[in-house]
């Protein structure tokens, strides 16, 4: 065993260190076990080091790792993703930028998350993954993003299950993104080389399932002056060919090397927070002005939580005004507490906080704000219509014990697992919260609380009978 390199002088290494160069000889590739398949890797690998000069009008000259999106750096989304994906280790190699990088992977969940620095970083990507060799020695297989590719929530799932040596692939790329982007070439599910001299259509999406044997090709590439991570798998895919995951439907992924790429992952990330199940009202208001202060909010750092509160806030305004007969103002912010609802939601999904307390907390206020907005319109119904208390008092219970029902029937159909094409369509219905806000929102501005009543009460009524008869059917 070679000894470690002496330091180099860089005052980030009080930080991060410099890794060793541990160099085992390669091992000759062993049967996958025939359960292998659906086993995550324990460790993964980030590739942080390099700087970018397309990007540079962004990153003014310093490390694209640093680049925000959607709140979040891109080294910090690599490892969140990872993270969630439920890896045990991230090793983040950093370069350029060292100190700042360094500073930012610190943060990121301490004993779980760690920077090594790559010395010789400027020579390629090859030469910045060679940095974690020792640090990786132990691992059968570990998986390897790049920072600077982005990947929906969910794209890497199918690839870190594999088993197996694998690599993401697109096999149906935009021309652009073909243009600038590793190609692979791939016979019978396995891919034999990559590289951007290749004139096939699939290409690379940035991330991989290595074996530790991949240390020893780029070893053998680097002798042969290629420096590049494209290079070493070629040789490895010669020998130990890498299983080709498509990248699912509905996912996404976007390379990012210029600031056009920046607003196209930006643009993808905004229409990511719009949910399968969203009902019209949500797809069609709310969402188109909620994502967009999402991603405007997003860099200051609120907490989802602190959003909901807000909206739950707004929302007991709005039935204040309501109660005491202001039809106008009242709607204006029932309709923005609908909007407002979302925002918390998509705040987590845009820095990957999403939780279930969180989700718990967002349905207790939900149904206290909605329980607060019968009352207000029970209240300014008594003394504007010439209904009786106890016919109001009626329509009251229906209304809130309705919204309920439909909300308590929606979520047992998710935990059934009803498809969310089918409560798209119930949603039509205007029963759920969205539709349920916009009718009381309509009706408050034309003044006309017994309407808004009577139409809580026979949507929401109206929907929970056709999510249960669509359950039964189903069972």
């Amino acid at each position: 065993m070679s000894e470690a390199p002496e330091a180099p002088s860089d005052p980030f290494l009080a930080l991060v260190g410099s890794a060793g160069t541990v160099r085992p000889t390669p091992r000759r590739a062993e049967p996958r076990a025939p359960d292998g398949a659906g086993r995550l890797p324990r460790v993964a690998v980030v590739l942080a080091a390099g700087r970018s000069e397309r990007l540079g009008k962004v990153t003014g000259g310093g490390s694209k790792a640093l680049v925000r999106l959607g709140g979040l750096r891109l080294t910090e989304r690599a490892v969140h993703n990872l993270l969630a994906s439920g890896l045990e280790r991230i090793l983040v190699v950093v370069g350029a930028d060292a100190g700042p990088v360094g500073a930012v992977v610190g943060r990121l969940a301490p004993g779980r998350v760690r920077a090594v620095y790559a010395d010789g970083w400027r020579d390629g990507n090859g030469a910045s993954l060679a940095a974690v060799e020792a640090a990786v020695a132990e691992e059968e297989l570990f998986a390897l993003l790049t920072a600077d590719h982005v990947f929906s929530q969910g794209a890497l799932d199918a690839l870190l299950r594999a088993g197996e040596p694998a690599a993401l692939v697109d096999q149906q790329p935009t021309g652009d993104a073909w243009v600038d982007g590793t190609r692979v070439r791939i016979e019978g599910g396995m891919t034999q080389a990559f590289g951007r001299h290749l004139e096939d259509p699939a290409i690379h999406c940035g991330a991989s399932l290595l074996p530790r044997e991949i240390f020893h090709y780029l070893r053998q590439a680097a002798a042969e002056g290629d420096h590049s991570l494209a290079g070493a798998v070629t040789r490895l895919a010669q020998v130990r060919p890498l299983r080709a995951v498509p990248i699912g439907n509905g996912a996404w992924w976007q390379d990012i090397d210029t600031p056009d790429d920046l607003r196209i992952a930006g643009r993808r990330l905004r229409r990511s927070l719009t949910r399968e199940s969203d009902g019209p009202v949500s797809r069609l208001v709310n969402r188109p002005l909620s994502t967009r202060l999402s991603m405007a909010l997003s860099p200051l750092g609120l907490a989802p939580d602190l959003v909901s509160m807000v909206a739950f806030l707004v929302g007991l305004a709005a039935a204040g005004l309501l109660a005491a007969g202001q039809g106008l103002l009242g709607g204006v912010l029932v309709q923005l507490t609908s909007m407002l609802d979302g925002v918390g939601g998509e705040l987590a999904h845009l820095r990957l906080r999403a939780s279930p307390r969180g989700a718990l907390l967002d349905g207790i206020l939900d149904r206290i704000g909605d329980a607060a907005l019968i009352a207000g319109l029970a209240i300014w119904a008594l003394y504007a219509s010439s209904l009786g208390p106890e016919a109001i008092l009626v329509l009251a219970v229906a209304a809130t014990g309705g919204a309920l029902l439909s909300t308590a029937a929606r979520d047992r159909a998710t935990a059934l697992g009803v498809p969310p094409a089918q409560e798209r369509r119930i949603g039509w219905l205007l029963g759920g919260r969205d539709g349920r806000l916009l009718l009381i929102a309509v009706a408050a501005v034309v003044s006309s609380p017994v309407a808004a009543l009577l139409a809580v009460s026979a949507t929401s009524l109206l929907t929970l009978v056709v999510r249960v008869a669509y359950l039964r059917r189903r069972a």
